[in-house]
């Protein structure tokens, strides 16, 4: 039985909307407290008004947000395919943010680092549980349910950009759009949510992570600093993006090897070279797009302003 899906309108104007909310209602309540504001965007925001839709419109959740179990080599594999991803993002999110800084003074948004225990627990749960969880069902879920229509390789190119456009940031665009790729082909192999929920946590516990230690250990760190031979700025730049690219390009090729090790599960028609390609005019009309030309006229102008002081 073909399960009934939305259609790329419809997933379009919720995208719309949503962002809108984000940047107003979500910029509102995170201002005035980040914990409390990044819950609220979260659960509030992103994950309530995508199963209140769903629900509202007739569709089959577990059909449209893939709810299907994973194996255990499945998560396995996925754990080893998130620690060997994170270098690569992080690696493009530096030359892009160097490429910026070419012109601008702008830093990309950051995430509340934790200093202490209790925070990083908390940390956990805001930072990596829930937008693991709820932008997936966003995303992965209701945008790749509707856009699965073009193919897969359409399907995941276009809401891996729609991902990075959602963080409103042209400084956090490149990683963000990287882990949608990566997040999308989990879930088409998998033919699960749960994959790509577990693969956005991994990610975003990564980082924080790495930024709870950092910070925890910052007086070491720039005690070796000063205490070492000074180097022009513009060649610690050079040597740090020389040392990423090589991480990056061993973590490359191991990525690859991991993403085909891992299982296509049973009753999934992924096609792992990514040809399958359907069209419809349907798919091509104008109409259909204008929620996303509003979307990206928004982030135009918002980054201009932020990398230009305007």
């Amino acid at each position: 039985m073909r399960i009934r899906k939305p259609g790329i309108f419809e997933a379009n104007n919720i995208y719309l909307m949503l962002g809108l909310a984000l940047l107003y209602v979500g910029y509102l309540v995170q201002s005035r407290e980040i914990i409390t504001g990044l819950l609220i965007t979260e659960y509030i925001l992103i994950f309530l008004p995508n199963i209140v839709y769903l629900k509202f419109r007739g569709y089959s959740l577990k059909g449209v947000l893939r709810l299907n179990p994973i194996s255990f080599k499945q998560s396995i594999i996925i754990i080893f395919i998130m620690l060997f991803a994170y270098p690569i993002a992080v690696f493009l999110n530096a030359i892009f943010i160097a490429f910026f800084n070419s012109f601008s003074s702008a830093v990309p948004t950051s995430i509340p680092i934790p200093t202490n225990p209790f925070e990083f627990f908390i940390g956990m749960i805001v930072v990596a549980i829930s937008p693991g969880i709820c932008e997936e069902i966003m995303f992965r879920g209701t945008m790749v349910s509707a856009y699965e229509k073009l193919g897969y390789s359409k399907c995941i190119v276009i809401t891996s950009i729609l991902f990075g456009i959602f963080h409103f940031n042209v400084l956090n665009f490149i990683g963000p759009t990287f882990l949608g790729i990566i997040l999308s082909v989990i879930l088409f192999k998998t033919n699960s949510i749960f994959s790509s929920i577990l693969g956005h946590i991994l990610n975003n516990g990564i980082a924080l992570t790495i930024g709870y230690f950092i910070t925890k250990y910052s007086n070491q760190i720039d005690e070796f600093a000063i205490n070492n031979t000074y180097i022009p700025e513009s060649y610690q730049i050079i040597m740090s993006l020389s040392y990423f690219a090589i991480i990056a390009l061993i973590s490359g090729i191991v990525l690859i090897r991991l993403i085909n090790l891992l299982p296509v599960s049973n009753n999934n028609d992924f096609d792992s070279n990514l040809n399958n390609v359907t069209f419809s005019r349907n798919n091509f009309r104008i109409i259909i797009y204008i929620p996303l030309a509003i979307v990206f006229i928004i982030y135009i102008v918002l980054n201009y302003k932020m990398l230009f002081n305007v």
